[in-house]
């Protein structure tokens, strides 16, 4: 995929419209570094009319050598001799005018026949990880874990990550991360033959971190019209260009839970220390044996893990034959953190529960995650998306 470069968001977001789904922008080049040093599916990085031009041809004459298979398409808003000439000896594939977005798409094909002829062949693509976050019990904290969980992941730049929210009667990711989605799930119901990374794409929601989400319908009766065809299909999409995927599953084993849990490479259940919320998990817990789902890739969560209560980890993993991956206690600075639209993660990435969803996060992926990242991810937008 392109990656445009330019610290005018304005001027991003005009310059995406030239560029294919899933593309992605970044404001600097140390962000650009990161992101390509990741990622082996670039084959073209746009410089905006915003950047300095001794700058831009810097570093692509740096990717001249150093990365030869990918295309630089410069944009100026003037092009004269002087611009061709430096631009060619910096190794510059194309020099395009600002404003001519079917040039700079003609541009980005021709980078894209190269990048194949030099390659060889279109490698095939990498999967992402499905994690998908359940519980069979309501009101045990699982979006919150959810929401959490995927922020941590965004919160490096090098990363893609997508929350789905497939609670399809009830979903409250959106609001929250206080995003107002324009499209949903919803409107991909009835497109399951058609359906490509294109038309998902164009469902999703940014959020200000750079994760991107697919809400849940508005109006719960949409979910008998949500098919398991079409949430496997919407998935497959999601891993093609994802690193990883989490979902926040509904409280119920209907079909469209079932069909994400049966995709999903590691399942976060989550529980809390009171009977009824046990005996729900264990026969949950029961049934995902019974359908030979996340067999050995299953983690356990506590929330609310307070002493008090009278029930420890140690018999909790005694009743649910699992040992306990983390614990949340209470914490008055979640439910605050989560009303101000800024989850914990981001607002205080220091507090204790901060820690363990990233340490959650490094056992379900096995990457350690940048404390730095995470601690400004709520302050600037790591990547700006179509």
């Amino acid at each position: 995929m392109p990656v445009v470069v330019d610290p005018d968001q304005v001027k991003v977001a005009e310059l995406l419209k030239a560029l294919p789904p899933g593309s992605h922008a970044m404001d600097t080049f140390e962000r650009l570094e990161t992101w390509l040093d990741q990622r082996d599916e670039e084959y073209a990085v746009v410089l905006g009319p915003n950047l300095s031009l001794d700058a831009a041809l810097t570093l692509s004459d740096q990717m001249r050598t150093q990365r030869p298979t990918i295309g630089v398409v410069l944009i100026r808003q003037a092009v004269d001799t002087d611009v061709l000439t430096r631009a060619m000896h910096a190794g510059v594939r194309e020099v395009v005018s600002d404003g001519d977005m079917a040039a700079i798409g003609a541009a980005l094909d021709r980078a894209h026949e190269v990048w194949i002829a030099l390659r060889g062949s279109a490698p095939a693509p990498t999967l992402g990880k499905v994690l998908t976050v359940f519980s069979p019990k309501g009101g045990v904290g699982k979006t919150t874990v959810s929401v959490n969980l995927a922020l941590a992941l965004a919160a490096d730049a090098s990363r893609k990550v997508c929350l789905v929210d497939m609670d399809l009667a009830f979903g409250d990711v959106a609001i929250t991360l206080q995003l107002f989605p324009t499209h949903s799930i919803e409107h991909l119901i009835g497109s399951e033959s058609t359906l490509d990374f294109g038309l998902v794409h164009s469902m999703l929601t940014p959020h200000e971190s750079g994760l991107m989400v697919l809400a849940a319908p508005s109006l719960p009766d949409a979910r008998d019209r949500v098919t398991g065809a079409l949430v496997t299909r919407v998935i497959k999409a999601l891993q093609e260009h994802f690193d990883y995927i989490v979902v926040d599953s509904a409280p119920t084993f209907d079909e469209q839970t079932l069909t994400a849990l049966d995709g999903t490479d590691e399942c976060v259940i989550v529980a809390t220390l009171d009977v009824p919320t046990l005996k729900n998990v264990r026969v949950a817990l029961d049934t995902l044996d019974m359908l030979s789902i996340a067999l050995d890739h299953r983690h356990l969560l506590l929330n609310r893990a307070d002493d008090q209560v009278g029930l420890g980890a140690d018999k909790v993993e005694s009743i649910l034959g699992m040992e306990v991956a983390a614990r949340m206690v209470t914490s008055m600075e979640i439910a605050a953190a989560t009303n101000a639209g800024q989850p914990i993660v981001v607002s205080s990435p220091d507090h204790e529960s901060s820690k363990v969803i990233r340490a959650l996060a490094t056992r379900l992926t096995g990457e350690v995650l940048d404390h730095d990242a995470s601690s400004t991810a709520g302050s600037r937008r790591f990547r700006i998306r179509r």
